[in-house]
């Protein structure tokens, strides 16, 4: 198909060398020109000016950006996608955003006679570098979900679609949820191995085949336990996660304690220097501060 791709981050750069690798006609864009003329001269396909020039040509545009400003800016207006892609495409968002955008797009794209799937992604960069995420979906008319699978499954080990606009974005918070609490107690047992002599990593290789084994402890357990932090995604891309999350909530009127005293801590991972630390250096700020890693 002909694809448009907007937003080559570390994430929609790998994802969008799937779909030109699985033969479709790729055309992307990016805030930094640069990066467009990169990725085509190592993958091939076209760059675009602007939003509204990468949609005009394509069946699908693809969004992958940092949060509902971006999205807005590359969605509206005379230079975005919408103002591009003809009748009968489609867009799919994979920014991690709110609910509340995925069905205001939704609304907007169908009054353009356009299709809209929200569409977040998880498995972070290695994911996005193996063709093995998990992509979480939400749209109103099954037919434009089922159009967009097989284009999506170029960089999906599993896509499903959960409902309609705005279930994939609620999905993908249960996700972030469900990660910050594993992460969380994983930072304690270590601390609390550590502290009682245990070799861990000779732990993590027993209690990993039982109920507490995690894809976290499988993958992050023994960087934790050595200070190192640079392996995907950033702590200040969970707190803003995070804060979806808790606007949600908040929204729905329900309490999400361990969600917003988690958030705090990362707050506090911030503080000593780890904005960009990936979110397993929870673990540094149970540390004495002597102990901790330098930001």
């Amino acid at each position: 198909m002909k694809v448009a791709f907007v937003g080559l981050g570390v994430m929609g750069a790998p994802m969008a060398r799937h779909l030109a690798q699985k033969g479709h006609e790729v055309t992307v864009y990016n805030r930094t020109a640069e990066k467009s003329a990169a990725w085509v001269a190592a993958n091939g396909g076209a760059s675009a000016a602007t939003p509204r020039e990468a949609a005009s040509q394509a069946e699908i545009v693809m969004v992958c950006v940092g949060n509902d400003d971006d999205v807005r800016s590359v969605i509206y207006g005379d230079h975005g996608v919408l103002a591009g892609i003809a009748r009968g495409g489609i867009v799919v968002d994979h920014t991690t955003a709110s609910a509340t955008l995925a069905r205001e797009l939704a609304k907007a794209c169908a009054e353009r006679g356009v299709g809209f799937v929200d569409a977040p992604v998880s498995g972070g960069q290695a994911g996005a570098e193996n063709g093995q995420l998990s992509v979480m979906c939400g749209a109103d008319d099954e037919q434009v979900f089922a159009r967009a699978h097989p284009v999506l499954m170029s960089y999906a080990k599993v896509c499903k679609r959960l409902g309609n606009a705005g279930s994939g974005q609620l999905a993908k918070m249960v996700n972030q949820i469900c990660i910050a609490g594993i992460v969380q107690g994983l930072s304690e047992g270590l601390t609390l191995a550590m502290a009682a002599g245990l070799d861990p990593d000779a732990l993590v290789e027993v209690i990993s085949q039982g109920a507490a084994g995690s894809w976290q402890m499988a993958n992050r357990s023994k960087t934790m336990v050595r200070n190192e932090f640079n392996f995907g995604f950033a702590v200040e891309w969970m707190r803003k996660d995070l804060a979806i999350c808790l606007d949600e909530a908040e929204r729905l009127g329900i309490d999400l304690p361990i969600t917003e005293m988690v958030n705090d801590f990362y707050g506090e991972v911030v503080q000593m220097g780890g904005r960009r630390w990936d979110t397993s250096s929870l673990i540094a700020r149970l540390r004495a501060p002597g102990d901790r890693p330098r930001g």
